[in-house]
């Protein structure tokens, strides 16, 4: 029997990460300072959607993790094998009084293809796929009216309809150390990060 056709079952101990963020020194673990909000977002592969938020000034740590499963505590290659339901996410945290949830949000929906079902290019597999994990009801809220504002700008351009995967995060979990600003450490690797071209009108 082969890793893969095991059905992973994850472990009640968090798997070993980084304790601190490799660009801005940040501890990559709460606490987190006071005022400070959380989104987590999966637009594929999350080596170059971690480094898309990086310069955005207001974010404080970004760091690459799994959410939307059902397995506690699962490693990469568990989450590879699509049994364990959680997408490759990037947790966000950002103060509110410097960057707008409206930013964050229009860098999402530009910056992938959320009209592809669990893909992303030729990543393919439901850890791929679009999501939009929130932790509160006015993000949750503004979510949901973002992807409608932005399914009318798909709809002018003749593209498909959005599959993001909207919803309240249950529990997020830190990638593997190796995974963690991976795009800093190793600035020629993998990025198969693309939009669709559509503008989303948002700001």
């Amino acid at each position: 029997m082969s890793f893969f056709d095991r059905i992973p079952t994850g472990r009640d101990t968090p798997i070993k990460t980084s304790e601190h963020h490799a660009i801005s020194g940040e501890a990559l673990k709460p606490v987190y300072r006071e005022g400070y909000a959380t989104l987590v977002v999966g637009m594929g592969c999350f080596w170059g959607v971690e480094r898309l938020f990086w310069p955005v000034s207001g974010v404080l740590v970004t760091a690459a993790g799994y959410a939307g499963g059902k397995t506690p505590n699962p490693s990469y290659e568990e989450v590879c094998t699509g049994q364990t339901e959680h997408a490759e996410v990037v947790l966000i945290i950002y103060d509110p009084a410097e960057v707008n949830l409206t930013l964050l949000l229009t860098i999402f929906w530009e910056n992938h293809d959320p009209t592809q079902l669990n893909r992303q290019g030729n990543d393919i597999g439901s850890q791929y796929r679009s999501a939009l994990y929130t932790t509160n009801d006015e993000q949750l809220e503004a979510a949901r009216h973002s992807a409608d504002l932005f399914q009318q700008q798909l709809d002018k351009a003749g593209r498909g309809q959005i599959t993001t995967e909207i919803k309240p995060l249950d529990t997020f979990y830190y990638a593997e150390a190796y995974h963690q600003q991976y795009l800093h450490k190793n600035p020629g690797g993998y990025c198969g990060l693309k939009g669709t071209g559509v503008s989303c009108p948002l700001v």
